[in-house]
Protein backbone atom coordinates (compact mmCIF):
# COMPACT_ATOMS: atom_id res chain seq x y z
CA UNK A 1 0.00 0.00 0.00
CA UNK A 2 1.33 3.52 -0.83
CA UNK A 3 1.41 6.06 2.01
CA UNK A 4 1.28 9.42 1.53
CA UNK A 5 2.70 11.71 3.98
CA UNK A 6 1.68 15.67 3.88
CA UNK A 7 4.21 17.63 5.64
CA UNK A 8 5.05 21.08 6.57
CA UNK A 9 1.61 22.33 6.88
CA UNK A 10 -0.47 23.98 9.96
CA UNK A 11 -3.38 21.22 10.64
CA UNK A 12 -6.46 21.95 12.40
CA UNK A 13 -7.51 19.14 14.69
CA UNK A 14 -9.76 18.12 16.98
CA UNK A 15 -7.07 19.06 19.82
CA UNK A 16 -6.37 22.45 18.30
CA UNK A 17 -4.46 23.95 16.11
CA UNK A 18 -0.81 22.23 14.99
CA UNK A 19 1.89 24.88 13.56
CA UNK A 20 4.67 22.70 11.57
CA UNK A 21 2.36 19.62 11.11
CA UNK A 22 2.58 16.19 9.13
CA UNK A 23 -0.50 13.67 8.60
CA UNK A 24 0.43 10.15 6.88
CA UNK A 25 -2.52 8.36 4.92
CA UNK A 26 -2.51 4.98 4.30
CA UNK A 27 -5.64 3.77 1.66
CA UNK A 28 -8.08 6.21 2.87
CA UNK A 29 -7.46 6.74 5.93
CA UNK A 30 -5.65 8.73 8.14
CA UNK A 31 -2.77 6.33 9.79
CA UNK A 32 -0.67 9.00 11.74
CA UNK A 33 -0.96 13.02 12.96
CA UNK A 34 1.64 15.13 14.35
CA UNK A 35 4.17 17.73 15.01
CA UNK A 36 6.67 17.34 11.74
CA UNK A 37 9.56 15.85 13.49
CA UNK A 38 7.17 13.68 15.36
CA UNK A 39 5.85 11.92 12.61
CA UNK A 40 9.16 12.11 11.25
CA UNK A 41 10.78 9.91 13.28
CA UNK A 42 8.27 7.28 12.97
CA UNK A 43 8.57 7.64 9.40
CA UNK A 44 12.29 6.77 10.34
CA UNK A 45 11.70 4.00 11.99
CA UNK A 46 9.58 2.51 9.29
CA UNK A 47 12.30 2.85 6.44
CA UNK A 48 15.09 1.70 9.37
CA UNK A 49 12.80 -1.57 9.50
CA UNK A 50 12.38 -1.83 5.87
CA UNK A 51 16.05 -2.01 5.39
CA UNK A 52 16.68 1.81 4.27
CA UNK A 53 18.51 4.41 5.62
CA UNK A 54 16.85 6.55 8.44
CA UNK A 55 15.94 9.61 7.08
CA UNK A 56 15.04 8.54 3.89
CA UNK A 57 11.28 7.86 2.90
CA UNK A 58 10.67 4.15 2.42
CA UNK A 59 9.72 2.74 -1.31
CA UNK A 60 5.81 3.13 -1.89
CA UNK A 61 5.91 6.51 0.08
CA UNK A 62 4.84 10.01 -1.44
CA UNK A 63 5.70 13.12 0.22
CA UNK A 64 3.98 16.20 -0.38
CA UNK A 65 5.69 19.77 1.08
CA UNK A 66 3.04 21.66 2.23
CA UNK A 67 4.70 24.35 3.75
CA UNK A 68 3.07 27.83 4.55
CA UNK A 69 -0.71 25.80 3.79
CA UNK A 70 -3.38 25.19 5.81
CA UNK A 71 -5.12 21.88 6.20
CA UNK A 72 -8.14 21.33 6.82
CA UNK A 73 -11.17 18.37 7.51
CA UNK A 74 -12.95 18.29 3.98
CA UNK A 75 -16.89 20.12 4.60
CA UNK A 76 -19.54 18.29 5.25
CA UNK A 77 -22.82 20.08 3.30
CA UNK A 78 -26.38 18.87 5.24
CA UNK A 79 -28.27 20.95 3.07
CA UNK A 80 -27.67 21.61 -1.21
CA UNK A 81 -30.26 21.12 -4.06
CA UNK A 82 -27.85 22.70 -6.96
CA UNK A 83 -24.84 23.73 -7.91
CA UNK A 84 -23.22 24.30 -11.40
CA UNK A 85 -25.97 24.45 -13.71
CA UNK A 86 -27.63 21.24 -12.33
CA UNK A 87 -30.07 19.97 -9.60
CA UNK A 88 -30.67 17.15 -7.38
CA UNK A 89 -34.73 17.01 -8.02
CA UNK A 90 -33.97 16.60 -11.57
CA UNK A 91 -34.51 12.53 -11.95
CA UNK A 92 -31.30 12.92 -13.74
CA UNK A 93 -28.57 10.57 -12.38
CA UNK A 94 -25.69 12.20 -14.69
CA UNK A 95 -27.16 15.36 -13.50
CA UNK A 96 -27.31 14.78 -10.08
CA UNK A 97 -23.71 13.71 -10.41
CA UNK A 98 -22.41 16.78 -11.84
CA UNK A 99 -24.06 18.64 -8.62
CA UNK A 100 -21.21 16.85 -6.70
CA UNK A 101 -18.72 17.07 -8.41
CA UNK A 102 -19.10 21.17 -8.29
CA UNK A 103 -19.22 21.05 -4.54
CA UNK A 104 -16.29 18.59 -4.17
CA UNK A 105 -13.81 21.37 -6.28
CA UNK A 106 -15.01 24.06 -3.39
CA UNK A 107 -14.38 21.81 -0.21
CA UNK A 108 -17.49 19.94 0.51
CA UNK A 109 -16.31 16.15 0.69
CA UNK A 110 -19.09 14.66 2.13
CA UNK A 111 -22.82 15.92 1.47
CA UNK A 112 -26.81 15.24 1.35
CA UNK A 113 -28.43 15.44 -1.86
CA UNK A 114 -31.34 17.87 -1.00
CA UNK A 115 -35.15 17.76 -2.27
CA UNK A 116 -37.64 19.91 -2.38
CA UNK A 117 -41.15 19.56 -1.76
CA UNK A 118 -42.69 17.03 -4.47
CA UNK A 119 -45.80 14.58 -5.50
CA UNK A 120 -44.57 11.13 -3.37
CA UNK A 121 -44.72 10.05 -6.79
CA UNK A 122 -42.08 12.25 -7.99
CA UNK A 123 -40.20 12.28 -4.90
CA UNK A 124 -40.18 8.01 -5.23
CA UNK A 125 -38.76 8.53 -8.96
CA UNK A 126 -36.12 11.16 -7.87
CA UNK A 127 -35.07 9.15 -4.74
CA UNK A 128 -34.79 6.02 -7.32
CA UNK A 129 -32.35 8.27 -9.20
CA UNK A 130 -30.30 9.33 -6.41
CA UNK A 131 -29.80 5.80 -5.03
CA UNK A 132 -26.86 4.72 -6.61
CA UNK A 133 -25.28 7.96 -5.88
CA UNK A 134 -25.57 7.14 -2.28
CA UNK A 135 -24.41 3.66 -2.63
CA UNK A 136 -21.48 4.22 -4.86
CA UNK A 137 -20.95 7.34 -1.67
CA UNK A 138 -20.79 10.28 -4.46
CA UNK A 139 -23.18 11.58 -1.33
CA UNK A 140 -23.60 10.66 1.87
CA UNK A 141 -27.27 10.15 1.76
CA UNK A 142 -30.46 11.94 0.56
CA UNK A 143 -32.17 14.78 2.20
CA UNK A 144 -36.34 15.38 2.21
CA UNK A 145 -37.04 19.12 2.43
CA UNK A 146 -40.44 18.84 2.95
CA UNK A 147 -43.63 18.37 1.51
CA UNK A 148 -44.76 18.12 5.37
CA UNK A 149 -44.02 21.79 6.47
CA UNK A 150 -46.05 25.00 7.03
CA UNK A 151 -47.98 26.24 4.18
CA UNK A 152 -47.42 29.75 5.70
CA UNK A 153 -43.47 29.36 6.31
CA UNK A 154 -43.21 27.59 2.77
CA UNK A 155 -40.44 29.66 1.32
CA UNK A 156 -40.27 28.86 -2.19
CA UNK A 157 -41.77 25.37 -2.04
CA UNK A 158 -44.52 24.58 -4.17
CA UNK A 159 -47.78 25.33 -2.17
CA UNK A 160 -49.84 22.67 -4.19
CA UNK A 161 -47.94 19.65 -2.94
CA UNK A 162 -47.83 20.26 0.43
CA UNK A 163 -49.13 17.84 2.32
CA UNK A 164 -49.72 16.31 6.30
CA UNK A 165 -47.14 13.96 7.41
CA UNK A 166 -48.06 10.19 6.59
CA UNK A 167 -46.75 7.67 8.10
CA UNK A 168 -47.75 5.37 4.95
CA UNK A 169 -46.09 7.59 2.78
CA UNK A 170 -42.73 7.84 5.21
CA UNK A 171 -42.97 4.33 4.30
CA UNK A 172 -43.14 4.00 1.02
CA UNK A 173 -40.48 6.63 0.80
CA UNK A 174 -37.90 4.73 2.92
CA UNK A 175 -38.65 1.68 1.25
CA UNK A 176 -38.03 3.29 -2.14
CA UNK A 177 -34.77 4.69 -1.15
CA UNK A 178 -33.25 1.57 0.37
CA UNK A 179 -31.54 3.00 3.29
CA UNK A 180 -30.45 5.97 1.80
CA UNK A 181 -32.84 8.53 3.19
CA UNK A 182 -30.67 10.46 5.91
CA UNK A 183 -32.68 13.51 7.01
CA UNK A 184 -36.11 14.67 6.44
CA UNK A 185 -37.53 18.29 7.36
CA UNK A 186 -40.85 18.93 9.03
CA UNK A 187 -43.00 21.08 10.46
CA UNK A 188 -43.80 20.00 14.59
CA UNK A 189 -47.28 21.40 14.97
CA UNK A 190 -48.76 19.72 11.93
CA UNK A 191 -51.43 16.71 12.39
CA UNK A 192 -49.45 13.69 12.89
CA UNK A 193 -46.04 15.25 12.77
CA UNK A 194 -45.23 13.47 16.02
CA UNK A 195 -45.36 10.07 15.67
CA UNK A 196 -44.24 10.67 11.90
CA UNK A 197 -41.02 12.03 13.91
CA UNK A 198 -40.64 9.17 15.93
CA UNK A 199 -40.90 6.25 13.02
CA UNK A 200 -38.68 8.25 11.43
CA UNK A 201 -36.07 8.27 14.10
CA UNK A 202 -36.69 4.43 14.86
CA UNK A 203 -35.68 3.82 11.15
CA UNK A 204 -32.71 5.65 11.60
CA UNK A 205 -33.95 9.03 9.77
CA UNK A 206 -32.57 12.24 11.21
CA UNK A 207 -35.64 14.21 11.58
CA UNK A 208 -35.10 18.06 11.09
CA UNK A 209 -37.62 20.75 12.19
CA UNK A 210 -38.07 23.30 9.65
CA UNK A 211 -40.27 25.60 7.26
CA UNK A 212 -42.57 25.92 10.73
CA UNK A 213 -45.09 27.94 12.22
CA UNK A 214 -44.70 26.22 15.23
CA UNK A 215 -45.37 27.86 18.86
CA UNK A 216 -42.14 27.02 21.54
CA UNK A 217 -44.23 24.27 22.84
CA UNK A 218 -44.63 22.52 19.21
CA UNK A 219 -41.22 22.97 19.05
CA UNK A 220 -40.11 21.22 21.96
CA UNK A 221 -42.90 18.47 21.63
CA UNK A 222 -41.06 17.71 18.27
CA UNK A 223 -37.44 17.76 19.93
CA UNK A 224 -39.12 15.01 22.89
CA UNK A 225 -40.34 13.17 19.64
CA UNK A 226 -36.22 12.73 18.55
CA UNK A 227 -35.85 15.80 16.26
CA UNK A 228 -32.66 16.79 16.25
CA UNK A 229 -31.78 19.20 13.26
CA UNK A 230 -33.10 22.61 13.12
CA UNK A 231 -33.67 23.33 8.96
CA UNK A 232 -31.76 26.42 8.29
CA UNK A 233 -32.64 28.48 11.48
CA UNK A 234 -34.68 31.66 11.41
CA UNK A 235 -35.54 31.27 7.57
CA UNK A 236 -38.97 29.89 6.92
CA UNK A 237 -40.05 29.80 10.47
CA UNK A 238 -42.16 31.78 13.20
CA UNK A 239 -39.71 34.97 14.14
CA UNK A 240 -39.26 35.13 18.26
CA UNK A 241 -41.57 37.30 20.20
CA UNK A 242 -41.28 37.65 23.78
CA UNK A 243 -44.92 36.19 24.70
CA UNK A 244 -44.36 33.65 22.47
CA UNK A 245 -40.62 32.76 21.73
CA UNK A 246 -41.33 30.63 18.55
CA UNK A 247 -39.07 27.30 17.18
CA UNK A 248 -35.82 29.78 17.43
CA UNK A 249 -35.42 29.45 21.30
CA UNK A 250 -36.26 26.07 21.12
CA UNK A 251 -33.95 24.68 18.78
CA UNK A 252 -31.01 26.88 20.35
CA UNK A 253 -31.27 25.95 23.95
CA UNK A 254 -31.67 22.11 23.29
CA UNK A 255 -28.49 20.48 23.85
CA UNK A 256 -29.41 17.69 21.64
CA UNK A 257 -30.01 20.06 18.21
CA UNK A 258 -28.21 21.04 16.11
CA UNK A 259 -28.64 24.07 13.76
CA UNK A 260 -28.23 24.72 10.55
CA UNK A 261 -27.28 28.15 9.56
CA UNK A 262 -26.75 30.10 6.21
CA UNK A 263 -24.18 32.57 6.69
CA UNK A 264 -24.15 33.90 3.17
CA UNK A 265 -24.74 37.58 4.30
CA UNK A 266 -28.93 37.31 2.65
CA UNK A 267 -30.14 34.94 4.78
CA UNK A 268 -28.98 36.37 8.25
CA UNK A 269 -27.57 39.18 8.87
CA UNK A 270 -24.19 38.67 10.64
CA UNK A 271 -24.85 40.36 13.52
CA UNK A 272 -27.52 37.02 13.60
CA UNK A 273 -25.13 35.06 12.53
CA UNK A 274 -22.75 35.96 15.98
CA UNK A 275 -25.46 35.48 18.36
CA UNK A 276 -26.12 32.16 16.83
CA UNK A 277 -22.73 30.95 17.38
CA UNK A 278 -22.23 32.29 20.67
CA UNK A 279 -25.99 31.07 21.65
CA UNK A 280 -25.13 27.56 20.58
CA UNK A 281 -21.56 26.91 20.60
CA UNK A 282 -19.06 25.45 18.72
CA UNK A 283 -20.49 22.01 18.60
CA UNK A 284 -23.99 22.63 17.57
CA UNK A 285 -23.69 24.76 14.73
CA UNK A 286 -23.28 23.26 11.16
CA UNK A 287 -22.86 25.30 8.12
CA UNK A 288 -24.81 24.76 5.30
CA UNK A 289 -25.21 26.26 1.63
CA UNK A 290 -29.02 25.68 0.70
CA UNK A 291 -27.29 26.19 -2.95
CA UNK A 292 -29.15 25.78 -5.45
CA UNK A 293 -28.16 25.28 -9.84
CA UNK A 294 -27.49 28.68 -10.10
CA UNK A 295 -24.45 28.41 -7.90
CA UNK A 296 -21.27 29.10 -9.85
CA UNK A 297 -23.18 30.22 -12.99
CA UNK A 298 -24.43 33.34 -12.66
CA UNK A 299 -27.41 35.25 -12.98
CA UNK A 300 -30.55 34.32 -14.72
CA UNK A 301 -33.80 32.31 -14.68
CA UNK A 302 -33.59 28.70 -13.27
CA UNK A 303 -35.79 25.97 -11.56
CA UNK A 304 -36.05 24.84 -7.83
CA UNK A 305 -38.00 22.01 -8.36
CA UNK A 306 -41.53 22.82 -9.90
CA UNK A 307 -40.95 26.70 -8.95
CA UNK A 308 -39.18 29.45 -11.25
CA UNK A 309 -36.40 30.80 -9.50
CA UNK A 310 -34.46 34.63 -10.18
CA UNK A 311 -31.01 34.91 -9.59
CA UNK A 312 -29.75 38.61 -9.70
CA UNK A 313 -26.43 39.99 -8.16
CA UNK A 314 -26.03 36.60 -6.70
CA UNK A 315 -29.58 36.36 -4.83
CA UNK A 316 -32.15 33.47 -5.78
CA UNK A 317 -35.64 34.59 -5.48
CA UNK A 318 -38.82 33.21 -6.64
CA UNK A 319 -39.82 34.75 -9.83
CA UNK A 320 -41.47 38.03 -9.49
CA UNK A 321 -39.82 39.37 -6.38
CA UNK A 322 -41.01 36.51 -4.12
CA UNK A 323 -39.45 34.13 -1.45
CA UNK A 324 -35.61 33.53 -1.39
CA UNK A 325 -35.27 30.16 -2.85
CA UNK A 326 -31.93 28.43 -1.65
CA UNK A 327 -28.36 30.41 -2.20
CA UNK A 328 -25.82 30.52 -4.18
CA UNK A 329 -22.86 29.84 -1.73
CA UNK A 330 -20.68 27.19 -1.45
CA UNK A 331 -19.08 26.00 1.62
CA UNK A 332 -15.63 27.38 1.02
CA UNK A 333 -17.44 30.95 0.86
CA UNK A 334 -19.34 29.69 4.12
CA UNK A 335 -16.00 29.45 6.33
CA UNK A 336 -14.34 32.30 5.18
CA UNK A 337 -17.60 34.61 6.07
CA UNK A 338 -17.77 32.81 9.21
CA UNK A 339 -14.18 33.98 9.79
CA UNK A 340 -14.25 37.74 8.57
CA UNK A 341 -17.69 39.06 9.27
CA UNK A 342 -18.67 36.74 12.01
CA UNK A 343 -15.44 36.67 13.90
CA UNK A 344 -15.04 32.71 14.29
CA UNK A 345 -11.67 31.44 14.40
CA UNK A 346 -10.15 29.22 12.07
CA UNK A 347 -11.01 26.50 14.38
CA UNK A 348 -14.38 27.42 15.69
CA UNK A 349 -15.39 27.72 11.69
CA UNK A 350 -14.01 24.13 10.75
CA UNK A 351 -15.89 22.38 13.66
CA UNK A 352 -19.11 24.58 12.16
CA UNK A 353 -18.40 22.94 8.53
CA UNK A 354 -17.58 19.80 9.40
CA UNK A 355 -17.80 18.39 12.80
CA UNK A 356 -21.03 19.36 14.03
CA UNK A 357 -22.69 18.41 10.52
CA UNK A 358 -20.84 15.04 10.29
CA UNK A 359 -22.07 14.70 14.25
CA UNK A 360 -25.74 15.72 12.94
CA UNK A 361 -25.91 12.73 10.14
CA UNK A 362 -23.93 10.21 12.97
CA UNK A 363 -20.85 10.06 10.84
CA UNK A 364 -18.03 11.58 13.09
CA UNK A 365 -16.56 7.87 13.59
CA UNK A 366 -16.31 7.98 9.29
CA UNK A 367 -15.18 11.76 8.97
CA UNK A 368 -15.29 15.56 9.81
CA UNK A 369 -12.12 15.94 11.20
CA UNK A 370 -8.39 15.06 11.14
CA UNK A 371 -7.79 12.47 13.63
CA UNK A 372 -6.46 9.01 13.72
CA UNK A 373 -8.75 6.52 12.09
CA UNK A 374 -11.26 8.45 10.18
CA UNK A 375 -11.49 8.74 6.75
CA UNK A 376 -8.94 11.31 5.00
CA UNK A 377 -11.48 13.89 3.36
CA UNK A 378 -8.71 16.67 3.62
CA UNK A 379 -8.18 20.22 2.15
CA UNK A 380 -5.27 22.20 1.58
CA UNK A 381 -5.79 25.52 1.94
CA UNK A 382 -4.01 29.16 0.30
CA UNK A 383 -3.15 31.82 3.11
CA UNK A 384 -6.57 33.52 2.30
CA UNK A 385 -8.69 30.57 2.56
CA UNK A 386 -9.39 29.61 -0.71
CA UNK A 387 -9.00 25.71 -1.61
CA UNK A 388 -6.12 24.84 -3.46
CA UNK A 389 -6.17 20.97 -3.35
CA UNK A 390 -9.11 18.48 -2.29
CA UNK A 391 -8.60 14.87 -1.00
CA UNK A 392 -11.44 12.60 -0.91
CA UNK A 393 -10.84 9.46 0.87
CA UNK A 394 -7.20 9.64 0.63
CA UNK A 395 -7.46 10.41 -3.25
CA UNK A 396 -6.62 13.88 -4.81
CA UNK A 397 -9.53 14.38 -6.90
CA UNK A 398 -9.96 18.78 -7.36
CA UNK A 399 -6.43 21.06 -7.42
CA UNK A 400 -6.50 24.49 -8.39
CA UNK A 401 -2.56 24.15 -9.02
CA UNK A 402 -0.28 21.21 -10.43
CA UNK A 403 -0.15 18.05 -8.54
CA UNK A 404 3.12 18.01 -6.35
Amino acid sequence: MTATILTGAKVVTPDGILADASIRIEGDRIAAVGPHPELESVTDAVGSAAGKPAGQPPSGEIRVDLSGRQVVPGYVDLHVHGGGGASYSSGDADEARRVARFHLAHGTTTSLASLVSASIDDLVRQVTALVPLVQDGTVAGIHLEGPYISPTRRGAHDPAVLREPSLDELDRLLDASHGTIRMITLAPELPGALPFIEKATARGVVAAIGHTDATYAQTRDGIAAGARVGTHLFNAMRGIHHREPGPIPALIEAPEVIVELINDGVHVHEAVARLVANGVGLDRLALVTDAMAATGIGDGTYRLGSMTVRVESGVARLAGGGAIAGSTLTMDVALRRSMESVGMPLAAATRAAAAAPSRALGLEAQTGAIALGLRADLLVLNADLTVARVMRAGRWVSSSEPAT
